[in-house]
């Protein structure tokens, strides 16, 4: 299955439409992320969302927090067109758009260390040497105490808890409209084109790449988010 400008199911354009009908709670992601940052002592000087997509979250967390200077990364540079025009009401020394890169391949030099990062359902579609890359980059570009969340689709625990999951999922997506046959497409990606691990090799890996604080932020169906300090 190919796509035109970006790794997703989706084309840029049509992404924001779409996503809420394929991932259940998918705004969730972006609020409880948002409550998560606020409940810090202080708010965030500096932000990188890494696989920003259409820079959803960046609107919703400019509005939040009017003091914090946000860098927006993105494999897609149709996806980072997207986010420019989402965010062409915030100003303009607040928003540092970065060339197109994964995070597993980030070239950037920064000025300075990060307090909050973010990866929001992008990581899932990397190799397991990948994903420990960009997880590491993540790890290295955080300030001390600075805090990094993730949100992915997961593998279940058992291959009948996949089977289970897959059509729990797909009864959502059927539920909200979606057409049959594009359904079926969708769930044949699961470790074809993403490549899911289970909440306990999540929690590994962020123990292995040395975080101090690891927890677990969400989990509903098949996707789960998670909150790590430095």
């Amino acid at each position: 299955m190919k796509y035109r400008d970006n790794i997703t199911s989706h084309k840029s354009n049509l992404y924001d439409t779409q996503i809420e009908d394929t991932i259940p709670y998918y705004s969730y992601f972006h609020q409880e992320t948002i409550n998560l940052i606020k409940s810090l002592p202080n708010e965030p000087k500096t932000w990188l969302d890494t696989g920003c997509g259409t820079g959803s979250l960046v609107k919703k967390a400019s509005e939040v927090f009017p003091n914090t200077k946000f860098l927006l990364s993105d494999p897609s540079k149709e996806m980072l067109n997207q986010s420019r025009k989402k965010l062409s009401d915030v100003s303009k020394d607040r928003l540092i758009f970065l060339k197109p890169s994964p995070t597993q391949e980030f070239p950037h030099k920064l000025e300075e260390k990060m307090d909050i990062i973010t990866a929001i359902q992008c990581h899932h579609y990397l190799s397991s040497q990948d994903r420990i890359k960009a997880t590491k980059i993540c790890y290295d570009l955080l300030k001390e105490d600075g805090i990094y969340i993730t949100f992915e689709n997961i593998r279940p625990l058992t291959q009948k808890g996949v089977e289970i999951g897959k059509r729990y999922w797909k009864d959502f997506q059927l539920s909200r409209g979606r057409d049959p046959e594009i359904v079926e497409k969708h769930l044949m990606r699961f470790n074809m084109e993403y490549f899911p691990i289970t909440i306990e090799e999540h929690l590994s890996l962020l123990r292995e790449i040395g975080f101090e604080v690891i927890e677990l932020l969400w989990f509903s169906y098949m996707q789960a988010g998670f909150y790590c300090q430095k």
